[in-house]
């Protein structure tokens, strides 16, 4: 990988993390259009990444918020603030068993290609279909059963080209909370993993070009890419998904892997 395949495959990362359309997935089609060759072993170092330059943006974005739960958090008592952080923890429980106990079997799953990208964004896309043509009464706020289901639903999303975000909105619509409500969640429950994620990797050496097989000069790069792109589309794209009906980005994933079956299949 060089810096352009780097700065494409950023870019591509920043502008899709906010959208129901599986980034990794994007990630996964865009290496093989460039033919980008990855050590096999280091398979998710890049995806991991991107993924954290665009959480900071996200966390750029929404300081206020962070910083106003932070503060009702440190206010030690059980108000609003405390609360949703604690269902931000209770989601988080699924994926960090992922993590734990699965985290070879995830970087093998990796390495299936485009054909497995197909396949699950067409799962992506049921998803979101569902969301439009099955209505349930709308809750007043998002229970902390539903915010382990959530998490359950993220954790299964670690399949590139189901996307963790159009999993976690459409089981939160499913289970009957308000768009804008679970839109907020879903990008805010993904914070700590995947900084977690990044800390782990950078613990472990991942990040050193010797084991990863990729230059400092094409991380750099794609990082900023990816930062600077996630934080350009960021609102817009968080303002999309929460006032947008999914139906439409159901049919953009359809469309999408159709293409990348009869791109691995047939071409």
């Amino acid at each position: 990988m060089n810096w352009i395949e780097a700065l494409i495959l950023g870019l591509v990362q920043g502008l899709t993390e906010f959208l129901p359309v599986s980034s990794s997935g994007h990630l996964i089609i865009g290496k093989e259009l460039l033919g980008v060759q990855v050590n096999p072993d280091a398979e998710t170092t890049f995806e991991v990444l991107v993924h954290c330059a665009t959480v900071l943006s996200t966390i750029f974005v929404f300081r206020n918020e962070i910083w106003k739960l932070l503060q009702g958090l440190f206010g030690f008592r059980m108000n609003d603030e405390t609360q949703y952080i604690a269902k931000i923890c209770v989601s988080m429980i699924p994926v960090l068993i992922v993590g734990l106990f699965f985290k070879k079997q995830v970087k093998d799953i990796f390495g299936e290609g485009v054909a497995l990208v197909g396949l699950m964004l067409l799962v992506t896309a049921i998803l979101l279909s569902l969301t439009h043509f099955v209505k349930f009464r709308q809750r007043k706020e998002i229970s902390y059963l539903d915010a382990f289901i959530i998490g359950v639903s993220q954790a299964i999303a670690v399949l590139p080209g189901l996307s963790r975000s159009g999993a976690t909105i459409s089981t939160g619509l499913l289970l009957g909370n308000k768009q804008e409500d679970i839109a907020r969640f879903s990008f805010l429950m993904v914070l700590i993993p995947i900084l977690g994620e990044t800390f782990l990797s950078m613990m472990g050496g991942d990040f050193s070009p010797k084991v990863s097989g990729i230059p400092m000069s094409a991380m750099i790069t794609g990082f900023l890419a990816a930062f600077f792109s996630g934080l350009f589309a960021c609102k817009v794209m968080i303002a999309l998904v929460k006032r947008s009906k999914l139906i439409f980005f159901a049919g953009y994933c359809a469309i999408v892997a159709a293409t990348a079956l009869i791109w691995q299949f047939f071409l």
